[in-house]
């Protein structure tokens, strides 16, 4: 926290390194002189290194009454946390800091006063205080302790000091409402009887929060400077903003975000997921980038990272998002926030096309336990993230399946192996529903595609809800459409309607739609919308078809693939290409026919797949690319040695979707 004091700032300093002696009472009498030696050798010590450590064990030795050496080893050792037990160790030294200090110094942290030279007289006890409390508080939601957390809260206030230095007792009481809202009083005591009550309940300690700020103020102006007092109101508009985004109340948010941004303290992590609900990409991205640079060196969970990782698959750019993933993940090893990178890879694996990476990077999301360090994002979102994605990719595999085999439904072994697949898949759909049917706050989150407190894209929701009460959904969506606030994200509730009308039988509907959301050019930023695009085209690929228009079938499915290609292999329908052929490879050409792509088409609107057989000697390889009907370059030239038949043409098959092995991948912060 900032504080800089006006006229007392070198005052102050010597009070924090012991220097300035300050009237105790009682036990602290009697053991004066060597408190004295421990706040002397206090100064310089640094909490967070490893020099904390001795020192804390000798002002434990000195005087084991005297909170310092506790509070010294608490915060060493919250600072050296990355899991549940190193939180769990820091609770101990913290709590009996806490419990000394105001055996000692009760009187001191009663005292309110408008001079200048006596408020340097409590400031160390007031601060010393107020960081441990913080440090405490920050262990108790660490490991999950809310009760705990919230009777820390009611205890410090019970002091009413003038400045609640570090840790702000109503803006805290806010964000563990706010953060344990679709619990009640029956999981927690300090909660109300359902998920609206509250909300209300944390805004309405925000508005204390402000109010006893104001009422400070008369006093506090005398002591500090008014940047100081700013700093306070920041923090709650950081906490106001956060409770109107997630209502989607977004001129209000977009107030506190501009309060903010004008104070000099914007939250850019929170602004860029405020753009990103509302289908501001770009927006969104640049306020990532920011965020990214606010927060170097945070070891809690970068949600800025994951989240850019989503925005990156909107864009078409899979394998970005997934080489990001990986280097943040070997950049911060098995820290707060692995869990959620990991989800972030698998996902990104998945739009990119490799389901076993995707599935291996679950599993390791799965079997990590995470610690949900400064998020509202907890436990229940990660266990929906996971079993939701498993659906995805179940579902694909099934499509896999078909793709490597276009006559799959003539053998025997591949229809056994898609009828496990589709049971478990069932499964893992019922294992999701049930879970979504337990949420609470489902309507908030899922239902409206893009939520501040969603952790999932708005296309995984159709994994989800696709075969599910179909009539429910429409009227569920349609209702939304009609009040949204957002105006960019209507063309993606048109999107769900078109495809439950699909789901109905509705194909001409549907695709009157479809046709329709694509008209509004001017709400479509193709560059960050490339993955609505190709699902918008994707939709009219089966209208057409089943409306009989061939030619809105085609061009449909070209520029389907223009935009994702990645996706081809995982739809309904088969890719037609051109294709021509230099050089010869009869083994090569004859098991690619296996797979479910049309190489005989003549029509130059298609993409044209050119594959070129080179011989030297005994290697013989084959370069493959993709170009499009004006010549340009959709999928580059890649060249591959051919050893195994199967093997290679299986590259060539996913190659010409540009799907590639993550591990072929060069890093983005070592070149390549």
């Amino acid at each position: 926290m900032i504080f800089n004091p006006r006229n007392i700032i070198i005052a102050i300093a010597l009070v924090g390194a012991g220097t300035i002696s300050v009237p105790a009472q009682s036990l602290a009498d009697l053991n004066a002189a060597k408190r004295y030696e421990i706040d002397a050798k206090r100064q310089g010590v640094d909490m967070t290194r490893e020099e904390a450590v001795p020192a804390s064990r000798e002002f434990i030795r000195i005087d084991s009454t005297y909170y310092v050496g506790w509070m010294i080893q608490g915060i060493f050792n919250a600072e050296r946390a990355a899991d549940y037990n190193g939180y769990k160790l820091a609770i101990a030294p913290l709590e009996k800091a806490l419990t000394l200090i105001e055996r000692d110094y009760a009187t001191i942290l009663r005292t309110r006063t408008a001079d200048p030279l006596e408020y340097v007289k409590l400031y160390k006890r007031h601060a010393d205080y107020s960081n441990t409390a913080n440090y405490l508080f920050q262990a108790y939601q660490n490991v999950e302790q809310n009760e705990n957390s919230y009777k820390l809260l009611r205890r410090i206030q019970q002091w009413n000091m003038q400045k609640e230095i570090v840790l702000n007792g109503y803006n805290m009481l806010s964000w563990i409402v706010h953060r344990n809202r679709f619990y009640t009083y029956r999981t927690y005591d300090f909660l109300k009887g359902n998920l609206e009550e509250n909300e209300v309940l944390s805004d309405r300690f925000l508005d204390s929060s402000l109010a006893r700020i104001q009422a400070n103020q008369p006093i506090n102006r005398q002591v500090f400077p008014e940047s100081s007092l700013q700093y306070e109101l920041q923090n709650v508009y950081h906490y106001k903003a956060i409770l109107h985004a997630y209502h989607l109340r977004i001129d209000s948010a977009l107030y506190y975000f501009r309060l903010m941004e004008n104070g000099g303290l914007m939250s850019y992590n929170n602004y860029g997921t405020f753009c990103a609900i509302q289908a501001k990409f770009s927006e969104a991205e640049e306020a990532y980038a920011v965020a990214s640079m606010q927060d170097s060196g945070d070891k809690r969970l970068q949600e800025w990272a994951y989240y850019s990782s989503i925005v990156d698959i909107y864009k078409g750019m899979p394998m970005q998002a997934a080489i990001s993933m990986r280097d943040i993940i070997h950049s911060v090893g098995s820290t707060p926030g692995f869990g959620w990178y990991n989800i972030a890879l698998a996902r990104a694996c998945s739009y990119e096309g490799n389901l076993a990476e995707s599935q291996r990077f679950l599993d390791k999301a799965a079997q990590f336990k995470e610690v949900h360090i400064g998020t509202t994002l907890g436990e229940s979102h990660y266990e929906f993230s996971i079993n939701l994605l498993r659906l995805m990719n179940k579902k694909k595999e099934i499509r896999q399946q078909q793709f490597e085999d276009k006559n799959w439904c003539w053998h025997p072994r591949a229809l056994w192996s898609i009828a496990m697949l589709k049971g478990e898949a069932y499964l893992q759909q019922y294992l999701v529903a049930n879970q979504l049917a337990a949420n609470p706050e489902r309507e908030n989150v899922v239902y409206k595609l893009f939520s501040t407190e969603s952790t999932i894209s708005w296309d995984e929701i159709w994994y989800l809800i696709r075969g599910y009460s179909t009539a429910y959904f429409y009227n569920k969506f349609e209702s939304q459409l009609k009040v949204d606030p957002r105006p960019k994200v209507y063309k993606y509730f048109n999107l769900y309607l078109a495809r439950l009308d699909m789901e109905k039988g509705h194909y001409l509907r549907a695709q009157e739609r479809l046709v329709r959301t694509l008209s509004f050019a001017e709400d479509i930023e193709e560059d960050y919308e490339k993955l609505f695009l190709a699902r918008v085209y994707e939709a009219l690929i089966i209208c057409a078809d089943k409306n009989d228009q061939d030619a809105l079938w085609k061009s449909s499915l070209v520029n389907m693939y223009r935009l994702y290609p990645q996706l081809m292999p995982y739809a309904e329908f088969k890719m037609h290409f051109r294709l021509k052929v230099s050089g010869s490879n009869n083994a090569v050409l004859s098991a690619l026919k296996k797979y479910n792509i049309d190489l005989d088409e003549n029509d130059a609107a298609l993409p044209l797949v050119s594959l070129s057989f080179t011989a030297a000697g005994n290697k013989k390889s084959v370069t493959y690319s993709v170009t499009d009907a004006d010549g340009k370059r959709i999928v580059p030239s890649s060249t591959l040695v051919i050893n195994d038949i199967d093997e290679t043409v299986r590259s060539i098959a996913y190659g010409l979707f540009k799907i590639q092995p993550l591990d072929t991948q060069p890093d983005v912060n070592h070149g390549g």
